[in-house]
C-alpha cells in the first residue's frame, strides 16, 4: 500500500511538472532580449494586479516599461494592454494606459483589452477579437514560457521578451514559480481538453483591412 501511494504521488508530481518543463523547452528558441528580438507588429502586455489606489503593481509596471522600450526601439508598432476590468473600481488596462502615457507612449500606439482576465483569455482574444497574427509577449520570466506557449497554441506566432527589471523578494519568486506549475497545467487543459471560450465580442482588428 505504501509503495502504491508513493507511485501515485510521483505520478501526480509528474503530471504537474511536465507541462512546465515542456513550455520551458518550447520557449527556449522563442525568447529574446530587446536588442535582438525580431520586429513584430504588436507587443502583448498581460495584466498583473493593481494597488488599492488603482495604480499598477511593480510587476505590472515592469511589463509596461518593457513594452514601451520595445516601442521606442522600433520593435513594435502597437501595444495591446490586456487585463481585468470586471469591476468598476478595478481597471488593469486603464492603469496600464495611464502609466504608458506617462512614459511617453502615444495614445495612437495603445490598444486596450478589458477582458483579459487570464493569460489564456488574453491570448484567445488577441487572435479572435484583435486579429493578431504575430506578436511579442511581454511578461516576467516566471510567466513568459506559459504566455509564449498559450499564444502559439491558440494561433498566434508569438515570441517573448522578459520584463524582469528589478529584484523581488525570494519568497515572492518562489510563490510565483510554484503557482506556475498549476497554472501551466491549467493552460494545457484549456488548450487541449476544455477549449474554454473567454468573454468575446465583435472583432476589433488592431490593423484594419486595407488600412481603414
Amino acid at each position: 500500500m505504501i509503495k502504491l501511494i508513493k507511485i501515485m504521488i510521483i505520478m501526480g508530481l509528474a503530471v504537474i511538472a511536465l507541462p512546465r518543463l515542456f513550455t520551458a523547452i518550447y520557449s527556449l528558441s522563442r525568447t529574446y532580449t530587446v536588442d535582438n528580438v525580431p520586429d513584430q507588429p504588436v507587443a502583448i502586455v498581460f495584466g498583473a494586479g493593481l494597488w488599492r489606489d488603482g495604480s499598477p503593481t511593480l510587476v505590472l509596471r515592469d511589463r509596461v516599461e518593457r513594452a514601451a522600450e520595445l516601442f521606442f526601439a522600433g520593435k513594435v508598432q502597437k501595444i495591446l494592454m490586456s487585463g481585468d476590468n470586471r469591476f468598476d473600481n478595478y481597471n488593469e488596462p486603464g492603469a496600464m494606459w495611464d502609466y504608458a502615457l506617462g512614459l511617453g507612449v502615444p495614445e495612437s500606439a495603445i490598444v486596450l483589452d478589458y477582458a483579459g482576465r487570464r493569460t489564456y483569455d488574453t491570448c484567445f482574444r488577441a487572435k479572435a477579437i484583435f486579429r493578431i497574427q504575430q506578436a511579442i509577449v511581454v511578461t516576467q520570466g516566471f510567466h513568459l514560457n506559459r504566455a509564449i506557449f498559450t499564444c502559439n497554441a491558440l494561433g498566434i506566432q508569438a515570441i517573448g521578451v522578459a520584463s524582469d527589471q528589478r529584484e523581488f523578494r525570494t519568497a515572492s519568486l518562489v510563490y510565483w514559480n510554484l503557482r506556475e506549475l498549476a497554472a501551466t497545467l491549467a493552460a494545457f487543459l484549456d488548450v487541449y481538453i476544455f477549449k474554454t471560450l473567454p468573454v468575446l465580442g465583435d472583432p476589433q482588428p488592431i490593423f484594419p483591412p486595407n488600412g481603414q
